[in-house]
């Protein structure tokens, strides 16, 4: 982890600041959360993480984060204004200067607790948090509340700015960061991505269409099981397509998804593998990244770390993921990094597909060199931890340092 000389480190050493998540399972919150409690804990200040718990915890004490045992997932309304008292009076015992928000209730539940602590409040807009009625944008409005409001992406801004005016001059877009050095191939031992292949079953002669996102809807799964019948009547073999994704909870979606299977006859070339915690591993197993979403995503990390690593990606063109990959009409065809199609087309996406595992070696590599140059420029993880500790910095220095 780098560290940060320069008036940004100095403003930040032996503070603390409170970071407020419901869970650390796994996701581009959970992750960004861990990563600024790293950066942090190297500059000499205090991360502390109030949270239920998760499967991530440990990773972040090992590296220098307190976890603070904390019912931040209830939405519960009588929960949550007990909740703030007990957050004010950890904001008080653990002399927090700052409080940083990730999730709606939970920020709800801070929004509280600093008002009566008078502690500097900060968010974070993580996700798109459509709101169809009146409440529910009341009841999201709290993302947009804090003393500044960090956007995810430009697409994420403009969400805000649309839907909760008050916030725009609050505003500050800082991109999800990536682990460059760990999304890259030679970080990668051959012996990782064997031991994926061997247990997902995959023969050495098969290529994988990789899908890697949690079993909901609005991810695509479905789109890309449509495709993966479109590209096996099109004469296209020795291809599987694995889903791979924790079902949190979400059974009658699973049995949704595994009768569709059967349905359109790709029983054995479509697989569900579950969760996967080497993510770098499982990219470089496969021949093409899928991120078939339906609704908007508020960034785009799976596209990212696929650039970053060099395997080609099909992303749908909607929501922030068309910021993170260049293809026309944007830039000339030998200049894009990957292959944006219209949400929900099926046939659009397996002739995208079929594009990328038709490649040639040299324009395989070719497109590689492009995208890892693209996100080297405006998605490392260095960028999005300092421009982080800056707006902390800067909240510090808005309250006199104290």
């Amino acid at each position: 982890m780098s560290t940060f000389q320069t008036p940004t480190r100095h403003a930040i050493q032996g503070r603390t600041v409170l970071q407020i998540i419901p869970e650390l399972e796994a996701g581009g919150a959970e992750r960004t959360t861990i990563d600024i409690a790293e950066a942090l804990s190297s500059i000499g200040a205090r991360a502390l993480v109030a949270t239920e718990g998760g499967r991530l915890v440990g990773e972040l004490q090992a590296k220098g984060g307190e976890w603070l045992p904390f019912p931040a997932a209830s939405k519960n309304p009588a929960a949550m204004l007990w909740n703030a008292r007990g957050l004010a009076f950890l904001i008080r015992r653990e002399k927090v200067d700052i409080v940083h928000a990730r999730s709606r209730a939970p920020a709800w539940v801070a929004l509280a607790a600093t008002r009566l602590t008078g502690t500097a409040f900060l968010t974070t807009y993580h996700g798109s948090y459509s709101g169809k009625s009146a409440a529910k944008v009341i009841y999201n409005s709290v993302m947009a509340r804090g003393d500044v409001v960090i956007a995810n992406s430009e697409y994420t801004a403009d969400l805000i700015r649309q839907q909760h005016p008050f916030a725009a001059a609050k505003i500050r877009i800082i991109p999800r960061g990536t682990n460059l050095s760990s999304f890259h191939p030679s970080a990668v031992e051959p012996a990782r991505v064997l031991a994926l292949r061997e247990g997902w079953k995959v023969g050495p002669h098969e290529r994988i269409v990789l899908h890697a996102a949690r079993l909901t809807g609005w991810k695509g799964q479905r789109v890309l099981i449509d495709a993966a019948k479109i590209m096996a009547g099109q004469g296209l073999r020795d291809i599987v397509f694995l889903l791979a994704g924790d079902a949190q909870g979400r059974d009658a979606y699973v049995k949704e998804l595994d009768d569709l299977i059967i349905q359109r006859g790709v029983e054995g070339t479509v697989r569900r593998v579950g969760h996967v915690t080497d993510m770098p591993a499982a990219m470089m197993a496969a021949a093409a990244m899928a991120v078939p979403s339906t609704e908007p995503e508020a960034f785009g990390r799976v596209a990212v770390e696929a650039q970053a690593i060099g395997t080609p990606v099909v992303v749908s063109n909607l929501g922030a993921v068309p910021e993170t990959v260049l293809a026309p009409p944007d830039v000339p065809p030998e200049a894009r990094t990957g292959w944006r199609v219209p949400p929900g087309d099926a046939m659009a996406l397996a002739e995208a597909l079929t594009q990328a595992l038709s490649l040639r070696p040299s324009a395989r590599d070719a497109l590689a060199r492009r995208g890892r140059a693209h996100v080297e420029a405006h998605f490392t993880l260095a960028q999005m931890i300092e421009k982080t500790l800056d707006v902390y910095a800067a909240l510090i220095e808005q309250r006199g340092g104290r």
